[in-house]
């Protein structure tokens, strides 16, 4: 439950941000420069390339799909002409419509492209969309995915979970597949470790599992780990006892139900030494933050400021962290001050693809106005429909970004906060140079 102060600030910090960049229209010399920046696109979902013995499930551990529909927003809905634009630009469509007939042309062209590119197709699709790489979300990478162009994130939260989950699936028909989902995962990881159970204690099971999966992960090339966990639980990591988690580990490893607050306990304190160990290995956290998908996901339990236990502990600060969508769907205000912590960025992506420019550049510059080198790019492209695909979501999102960050960097021009100088620099910061930085990418890649 929010505190009255806290609702107060909530509902200032709202209008403010709704008020910033109203009918401000982009600078068009730098709008044209931040288009030709090739970018680094911090959070995506690209498909590998089909595989008719083994269709590509590993684009997202908790993908949306299997929960019952809810109803679409406006700006991701099929009808939004972005969709159009996007087929004229990538496959040569002729049309404005997006009629049955001239669909099912859109889908024989993008069919004899793919045939064309072959291994190459998923590149060729990041350079339509002017990326230079971007970090793949996935279960493991697919046909088409190398690196340098896609650097792999893995999904981590699984690892959370390693007992009894039935009294946590029980919450809501979401949670009962999302659950389902992540045991199926816990039993491919432990596979990859020749494992056939978990260890009978949390010291084997952070010694057996835990770290010898990260440091797998790592040498396949992970760059940082992934966690979903505001649609299974909250955010709020807070400090626990080894002590403590161990007792609850070593009471229902064999069997039973642990209570909510006790399951809590143990994941606390495997969260963090995920996340220690993380840092070592020199790979960064994600956390998915703000909005979600189906019609049960908690906002309440994604606000960043969650995350504040875990931003504020010392033997994490060699840990990097990225609040993944900076808090889409109403937390947006309150991201820029947990960019204070000299080891927290976050990224703007899911707002690319759910809200318009003009809203994104609102939530883009009040993070600018704090720390520019601490803000990212991201689409969270992802794909969908033959005809609205993770191509089509690319160039959606890729083209908002742009748009929204030329905005934001043309008001701050216009109100006196900076140069045209500084607004070009920071363009290139956002869109590649803070991200190659952060996770220590090629300089050498063509810019």
């Amino acid at each position: 439950m929010k505190t009255p102060l806290l609702a107060f600030v909530l509902s200032v910090a709202s209008v403010l941000f709704a008020q910033s960049n109203q009918q401000l229209i982009p600078d068009p010399e730098l709008l044209d420069e931040i288009n030709h920046i090739k970018a680094i696109d911090n959070h995506s979902h690209p498909p590998a390339l089909d595989n008719a013995a083994q269709p590509d499930d590993d684009f997202d551990a908790l993908p949306c799909y299997p929960l019952d529909p809810v109803a679409d927003g406006l700006m991701f809905r099929a009808s939004n002409p972005i969709y159009i634009k996007a087929w004229q630009a990538m496959f040569g469509y002729k049309y404005n419509d997006a009629s049955p007939e001239h669909v099912q042309e859109l889908l024989a062209a993008k069919e004899q492209v793919k045939q064309r590119e072959g291994e190459n197709y998923a590149n060729w699709v990041l350079d339509q969309l002017g990326i230079e790489s971007e970090l793949a979300n996935r279960v493991a990478m697919g046909r088409g995915l190398q690196p340098p162009r896609f650097r792999w994130v893995p999904f981590d939260d699984t690892l959370l979970f390693p007992l009894n989950n039935s009294s946590l699936a029980a919450q809501s028909p979401d949670r009962k597949i999302f659950y389902g989902r992540e045991e199926l995962v816990f039993a491919r990881y432990l596979n990859q470790l020749n494992l056939s159970s978990v260890p009978p204690t949390l010291a084997e099971c952070m010694a057996k599992v835990v770290t010898p999966l990260l440091a797998r992960q790592r040498t396949d090339g992970a760059v940082a780990i992934k966690f979903e966990a505001a649609y299974l639980r909250t955010l709020d990591f807070a400090p626990a006892k080894e002590a403590d988690a161990a007792r609850v580990y070593a009471r229902y490893v064999k069997g039973g139900v642990p209570s909510d607050a006790d399951y809590k306990t143990l994941q606390d304190q495997l969260f963090r030494y995920l996340a220690r160990e993380a840092g070592r290995l020199g790979m960064a956290v994600h956390f998915h933050t703000g909005g979600g998908c189906g019609g049960y996901f908690a906002m309440e339990g994604s606000n960043p400021l969650l995350l504040d236990s875990v931003f504020n502990d010392p033997t994490l600060r060699k840990t990097n962290f990225v609040m993944l969508h900076g808090g889409a769907g109403g937390f947006e205000p309150l991201v820029p001050y947990l960019l204070m912590k000299p080891n927290v960025y976050a990224d703007f992506s899911e707002q690319t693809w759910m809200t318009s420019p003009r809203h994104i550049a609102a939530s883009i510059r009040s993070m600018l106005e704090f720390y520019p080198e601490k803000v990212l790019f991201g689409t969270d492209l992802y794909p969908l429909t033959p005809q609205v695909n993770w191509e089509e979501t690319g160039y959606q999102t890729e083209t908002a970004a742009r748009t929204a960050l030329a905005i934001a960097l043309t008001g701050m021009m216009q109100d006196g906060e900076i140069t045209r100088p500084q607004a070009s620099a920071i363009a290139h910061l956002v869109l590649h140079d803070n991200a190659a930085r952060l996770y220590g990418l090629d300089d050498s890649q063509a810019k």
